[in-house]
């Protein structure tokens, strides 16, 4: 089967993988810098000529939920695609991913006709009062961990703001970015508001973040790439630039904690979608009072954890991605052993063929390992004991990242005390995943900046502009 948005200029394609079996699914047309000079200017036309911005908020809500109803009568296609082309869950897919996607553009839906300024009253004969205005064009590069859900976290708040746009999706995982573009048109969206660019960031990416005609960028990938995004936009146009960068997010299990509970969320925080997960627990704390009991029994569930082919709907974990996140997360496990942690369960590959590793976990652990300072975005977990709250406080912040963290306590204080010292964006407190819509999600620190989701999403697609009036003879201002 083939997929195209565009047309390139080249004719040169690309080779999406099945991770399940690691053989060819497709090729993809790939996008060079000529084409995104094509798609760009085909975003700024629509944006400086096209209905989509002048459009009522009312109007443009009403095309974004017939958007999500396709999305939702298309749902079991649209997760096979996530499932053969990112290994993804077909289970998880179809029951969360796509409907979440549905969900999150009926949200900014709602808000695409409460977009509005303020008036002030002022300390001079002015009328003063601030419009809220669509940015621009808007280039958007995500990553290939949740290709859909990453998809329509850009898409949305920037189509309820009335801007336009040049999406990049990974080139590991384009087929569903691509489906999306077609249902787009189905519903209505006019020509050149959204375009998909598939490539590699190298060249189709480079040349969205360096575009001078590109008037923001929304990237979600690693802390390495953010700041090449950042330095191409500061060289470039100055455009400004949202970051949701690299995690090593930690989960810290106290004394009074329910052991049970404390183990299954460590392990759904680690495991969830193969570890390839930004806010993945991949650092766990454990009080030294609890700490033997919490290994016995982390031990004792991962050992019937199912991996193996993701459209089983009794397995819980699928292969990794690709070949390269493969090779990167073993290389990482062999540098766990080397450096002294010890393996206390997994490290190896599942089967023949496919990109399949073992749940692993060490103990052992020392905070300036490799393994645990460096993001694995794998299913590879740390396991640690601490005596004191200060203590478990100073590892959690033991990090460059700062883009979430878990406290497991049945003790309100502590949880207040922790929460508050621990330098991250998001904090879940006995309880793992727990987004919403309406709540903003972003890092600290070399987590990058800038927030997806809520309201503080769509502003970041907006900009604030000033309009004074002089008041002459008014009986009051």
């Amino acid at each position: 089967m083939h997929f195209g948005f565009l047309l390139n200029k080249k004719g040169k394609t690309f080779e999406t993988v099945d991770p399940r079996t690691e053989e060819v699914i497709t090729e993809i047309a790939e996008a060079t810098k000529e084409d995104v000079d094509i798609a760009v200017k085909a975003a700024r036309q629509a944006f400086d000529n096209g209905p989509w911005p002048r459009m009522p908020g009312a109007e443009r809500a009403k095309i974004m939920v017939k958007w999500a109803t396709l999305i939702e009568r298309n749902i079991e296609e649209v997760a096979a695609l996530d499932t053969i082309d990112g290994g993804k869950l077909y289970s998880w897919c179809k029951t969360v991913d796509i409907p979440e996607a549905a969900n999150i553009l009926r949200y900014y839906a709602g808000a695409a006709d409460k977009i509005h300024g303020e008036v002030f009253k002022t300390s001079r004969n002015l009328h003063l009062y601030t419009l809220m205005e669509p940015i621009g064009v808007v280039g958007h590069i995500i990553p290939w961990n949740f290709p859909t859900i990453m998809f329509f976290t850009k898409v949305a708040p920037s189509l309820a703001a009335g801007c336009t746009m040049v999406l990049k999706p990974a080139e590991q995982t384009p087929l569903s970015a691509l489906f999306y573009a077609h249902l787009a048109k189905q519903a209505g969206i006019p020509d050149g508001v959204l375009n998909v660019v598939p490539g590699f960031g190298s060249n189709a990416g480079a040349a969205i973040t360096s575009h001078m005609d590109i008037d923001a960028v929304s990237f979600t990938g690693s802390t390495e790439t953010g700041r090449r995004v950042m330095q191409a936009a500061a060289l470039s146009n100055l455009k400004p630039v949202s970051l949701e960068l690299g995690g090593k997010s930690p989960i810290i299990v106290f004394d009074d904690a329910d052991v049970d509970k404390a183990v299954d969320l460590a392990l759904f925080g680690i495991l969830h979608n193969k570890g390839e997960v930004c806010v993945a627990f991949s650092r766990v704390f454990v009080q030294e009072g609890v700490y033997d009991e919490f290994e016995k029994k982390v031990v004792e569930k991962v050992i019937n954890w199912v991996v193996g082919d993701p459209f089983d709907p009794k397995v819980q974990q699928g292969p990794q991605t690709s070949k390269v996140q493969f090779d990167k997360i073993l290389s990482y496990i062999e540098h766990g052993k080397n450096e002294g942690a010890t393996l206390l369960y997994g490290g190896r590959k599942v089967g023949k063929k496919g990109y399949y590793i073992e749940p692993t976990i060490f103990t052992n652990v020392k905070d300036d390992m490799l393994i645990a300072q460096d993001e694995i975005f794998g299913p590879v977990m740390t396991l640690s004991k601490f005596k004191t709250i200060d203590e478990a406080i100073k590892k959690a912040n033991n990090t460059k990242y700062g883009l979430a963290a878990g406290i497991v306590t049945q003790n309100l204080d502590i949880a207040n005390t922790v929460t508050r010292s621990i330098r991250a964006g998001i904090i879940w407190i006995n309880c793992y995943f727990a987004f919403d819509n309406d709540c903003p999600f972003g890092g600290y620190k070399m987590s990058g900046f800038g927030r997806d989701y809520g309201l503080e999403a769509l502003h970041k697609y907006l900009q604030v502009k000033s309009v004074a009036t002089p008041i002459y003879n008014s009986p009051w201002l």
